[in-house]
């Protein structure tokens, strides 16, 4: 079992804090097998204190973000898909799959099992031909 992480958890007044005996009894951090929030705190309020105290310092230390991080045209490719609604009750319901590419403004229709298949991504697309290579949609 694990404790959880937050600073503050202790001072939350809740029954399955309370620990000891009659005369001697205290609020204690919370102790989990399972914890949530990458497995460190027991309540989104915990995980929010610790992030509150130390946050600035683990910025510090790791290093911040200087200027922004960028995802280009021919890498922006992500899978979807849309339920379809039957007409009736006769008429089925289906999902229609698709990759989608937002920057290009393209939705190309793929099966089901090509939207299962992790295997089954933009590149793909390139070496069957469906998509040009790079950048060659973009007009200017």
């Amino acid at each position: 079992m694990r404790y959880c992480q937050g600073n503050k958890c202790h001072e939350y007044k809740t029954k399955d804090r309370i620990r000891g005996t009659k005369g001697n009894k205290h609020y204690a951090t919370r102790r989990r097998t399972n914890m949530l929030y990458s497995n460190n705190f027991c309540s989104l309020n915990c995980c929010n204190d610790w992030l509150e105290q130390n946050l600035e310092r683990a910025l510090n230390h790791f290093g911040r973000a200087t200027e922004p991080k960028k995802v280009m045209c021919d890498q922006a490719w992500y899978k979807d898909s849309r339920y379809i609604h039957g007409q009736d009750y006769n008429s089925p319901t289906r999902y229609n799959h698709y990759f989608v590419n937002d920057l290009l403004g393209q939705r190309i229709p793929i099966t089901e099992q090509q939207y299962d298949d992790q295997n089954f991504n933009h590149a793909s697309l390139y070496v069957q031909g469906i998509i040009p290579i790079k950048n060659e949609l973009i007009t200017e």
